[in-house]
């Protein structure tokens, strides 16, 4: 599991988003900006120039600059002399302002990374901290498959050759995105939300019984793929016979929820038998709970209409 965010992980991370550009100082790209190892590790890890408690990436806005700019030769020149003694892992242009050409110097000299964006100071700073609180955020690994389904984090399982795959699959083709096979890996990002995603080494690839490895990018388009989404629903695979089936409660779903990194998500118990048609059974789950988040419940409805009908009948 990955302890360390390098200033080489924060470009990979963010580079498109804050249209991150490197000025200077690439042999610094190793230079650590978070580990999870050691004790007195922040969890800020940027924030405006500050010699009193200098955080990993110094962030030079405007009011920075302005700064700066306004010290004479010999107090600018004391004042970068601080911001290097702290060691930065990096340093940061905001709100497409020119670096200074001492402060470039500076950082060409020690190998601090000078990064800049054109981006305002306090979107890049919304955006670091975003990083680094799914970065340390609880995580969890969980066995199935993880799906976007009508625009809902769906995630299948059940026991081993259930057939989560072949689901998966026939799903995909009917328009649906994979997130993530076998291992997808969850993050509690907020109290009561949690994201999955996939781990690199499993991106774009789904294992089907008897076809192998298939990379679903490769087949169905990048439409077919989305590298994130909140988990809302799980449903859950049972191979069940056909009596099984029969005996099942028949107005409501079986229905519980199960506890992700202490987050309750409903979970939804589908029975696998020969002849149920599962995509289309997914499909209408997935619906069916839509409506329930918007706060209508077929089967109340129904079982009130039902009542009505006694009541009338006995008058």
């Amino acid at each position: 599991m990955q302890r360390q965010i390098t200033v080489s992980d924060l470009l990979d991370a963010l580079r498109e988003r804050l249209k991150l550009r490197i000025v200077t100082g690439e042999a610094g790209l190793h230079h650590i900006i978070f580990d999870t190892t050691r004790e007195k590790s922040g969890h800020i890890i940027a924030g405006p120039l500050n010699y009193i408690h200098p955080t990993p990436v110094q962030i030079i806005g405007p009011t920075e600059k302005r700064y700066l700019t306004s010290l004479s030769s010999e107090e600018q020149a004391n004042a970068l002399e601080r911001l290097f003694a702290a060691s930065p892992a990096a340093i940061l242009i905001t709100n497409r302002q020119k670096p200074l050409a001492a402060l470039e110097k500076r950082a060409r000299e020690t190998g601090t990374p000078l990064l800049a964006s054109p981006l305002s100071d306090s979107l890049v700073l919304d955006n670091l901290q975003y990083y680094a609180a799914r970065f340390l955020a609880a995580k969890t690994t969980l066995h199935g498959v993880f799906l976007e389904v009508l625009g809902m984090g769906v995630l299948l399982t059940g026991h081993s050759a259930v057939g989560k795959s072949e689901l998966a699959l026939e799903l995909i083709t009917r328009g649906h995105r994979l997130v993530a096979d076998d291992a997808p890996e969850f993050r509690r990002i907020a109290p009561d939300i949690v994201a999955g995603s996939c781990p690199p080494l499993l991106r774009e690839f789904l294992e089907v019984r008897g076809l192998g490895i298939l990379n679903i990018r490769a087949m169905f388009g990048d439409s077919s793929i989305v590298n994130n989404m909140y988990l809302q629903l799980i449903i859950h695979l049972k191979r069940m016979k056909l009596q099984e089936i029969a005996d099942m409660e028949r107005l409501q779903a079986v229905g519980q929820s199960r506890s992700v990194l202490g987050v309750e998500i409903p979970q939804l118990t589908v029975p696998v038998a020969p002849g149920r048609n599962l995509a289309i059974l997914v499909e209408t789950a997935v619906r069916n709970h839509m409506l329930k988040l918007k706060g209508y419940d077929a089967a109340e409805l129904f079982i009130e209409r039902q009542r009505r009908s006694i009541e009338e009948s006995t008058t």
